[in-house]
């Protein structure tokens, strides 16, 4: 029997180390997937209004995932009813807040600097399960204490007190949101799957972006629906939204949001690379300096464990 209880007890650490494993292999894909989204927003910035954009943007992303989940959707009808309150909340912080406010911080930042910015995003997804009784290992603490100082560096380019520009601070408002909608997504009811919850939470955001969509229309205008416009739209409308939070929605259920957060750190390096070799936006010594900063704080970070 204490052989028996040996093998089963290896054969669960072994599914246990499997699923952690997968799920950091979801965090990097969803982190480098919105990468993209960061270049696609200050792509955009003088072309489509930022709620025109989040609008559109759920719109394409309800008709990507609505194939795979209506039937499961329609089958938890009841259940999503009773707890309407907290898929409405997660919808609001991640849906309708988070991309609108990320969109409003295109106007004037950098594709760079936003994704420096929200690499603050991790830090507060860590306090969230500090404050909820998880206790955090010393490597991620360090780990995230090196990637938050490379991210400081980088924000003031080499100097440790950077100066924040509006942009900025719609950058910051965009981070809380989205470490909010990660920490709540550790809260979601049982019974509730994956593609019923996203589906409904982006039903949710679209509709409560609806008023402020046609406010914006109104003062605003529309946009001309052309290959610059609508590409970036359906980039982010089906691999920034349908994609990329599903497979992150399955690494916060399978590793928390704090370890997740910690494999976010690897965004700001993402955005760099692609908006030098999409927007022209430069890379210098100093970010390079940075950049190795944040991918070392990530390596100790992910190797550290929860306790």
């Amino acid at each position: 029997m204490a052989v028996l209880d040996r093998v089963r007890s290896s054969e669960a650490t072994e599914r246990v180390r499997g699923a952690a494993g997968l799920g950091l292999v979801f965090a990097a894909v969803a982190t480098v997937v919105w990468s993209g989204s960061f270049v696609t927003s200050r792509a955009l910035h003088d072309s489509v209004p930022p709620v025109q954009a989040a609008f559109w943007r759920w719109i394409i992303a309800i008709a990507a995932v609505a194939p795979f989940a209506l039937r499961e959707t329609w089958r938890q009808r009841p259940l999503i009813r009773h707890h309407l309150g907290y898929v409405a909340l997660a919808a609001l912080l991640g849906v309708a807040g988070y991309n609108t406010l990320v969109n409003q911080a295109g106007l004037t930042t950098p594709a760079g600097h936003m994704g420096m910015i929200m690499a603050a995003s991790p830090v507060l997804m860590a306090v969230y399960e500090r404050l909820g009784g998880k206790r955090l290992g010393a490597r991620r603490l360090v780990g995230m204490g090196v990637a938050c100082a490379g991210v400081l560096l980088l924000v003031g380019n080499g100097s440790p007190a950077p100066a924040f520009a509006a942009g900025d601070l719609w950058m910051f408002a965009a981070a809380l949101s989205f470490a909010s909608y990660s920490a709540l997504l550790r809260r979601r009811p049982a019974g509730i799957g994956p593609l019923s919850f996203l589906f409904t939470t982006f039903v949710l955001g679209a509709l409560m972006l609806a008023p402020v969509y046609g406010v914006s229309l109104a003062v605003q205008g529309g946009f001309e629906p052309t290959a610059e416009t609508v590409g970036p739209l359906v980039y982010v409308g089906v691999f920034s939204s349908a994609v990329a939070f599903f497979v992150w929605n399955k690494a916060i259920a399978a590793i928390g949001a704090a370890r997740a957060g910690v494999v976010y750190y690897l965004q700001p390096v993402c955005v760099a690379v692609l908006s030098f070799a999409l927007l022209g936006e430069a890379t210098g010594p100093v970010q390079i300096l940075c950049m190795a900063l944040i991918l070392g704080g990530v390596m100790l970070g992910v190797a550290g464990r929860a306790k």
